[in-house]
């Protein structure tokens, strides 16, 4: 079975932790995981973290700032997901509302969620029913969407969408 090397000075702790720092950032309480994998020794923990945070290497609203920003203008996710998503991580409630409050300000929840809706419609097969409608508002829900914005959303686009597929058969029918 594979035992992780313990490691028992503080310079070479440090090293470890820039290293993991290197490939992405990671705020305190992950940093803290990734350290105690590495040695037992909480001083020693203690220190390399009070190191880090010195030299601004972690910092939680930093992190915090960048995670909001990063799921919400490319993996287009809502605020309750990134705020769900960076409690996991450990980060302070207080540090989670100012970055969520500040990411949500730039982005425009209502058109993620409508290019979302429009995208999923092109791709159902067949009539869209109440079943199909309800498995889109739930992908929303995970996707971290307030459920206010979906149904108003869902709304608008299914009773402007249903006309839309039903008038070009109508009018071919007819020539």
């Amino acid at each position: 079975m594979f035992k992780p090397r313990t490691i028992d000075s503080e310079p070479t702790l440090y090293d470890a932790a820039v290293k993991i720092l290197m490939r992405r950032a990671h705020s305190v309480s992950d940093m803290r995981k990734a350290l105690i994998r590495r040695t037992a020794d909480e001083d020693l923990i203690q220190k390399v973290l009070a190191r880090l945070k010195q030299n601004g290497l972690i910092d939680d609203a930093r992190y915090a700032k960048q995670f909001a920003r990063q799921r919400t203008e490319i993996r287009h996710q809502g605020k309750y997901r990134v705020a769900r998503e960076l409690r996991a991580r450990g980060v302070p409630d207080h540090h989670i509302e100012t970055a969520v409050a500040e990411s949500s300000a730039n982005s425009d929840e209502a058109a993620m969620v409508r290019q979302r809706i429009e995208r999923k419609l092109r791709l159902f097969r067949g009539e869209i029913d109440d079943r199909k409608i309800a498995s889109l508002y739930r992908t929303l829900l995970r996707a971290g969407f307030s459920s206010d914005t979906i149904r108003r959303e869902l709304k608008r686009a299914t009773s402007e969408e249903l006309p839309e597929i039903e008038s070009p058969d109508e009018t071919s029918g007819g020539l």
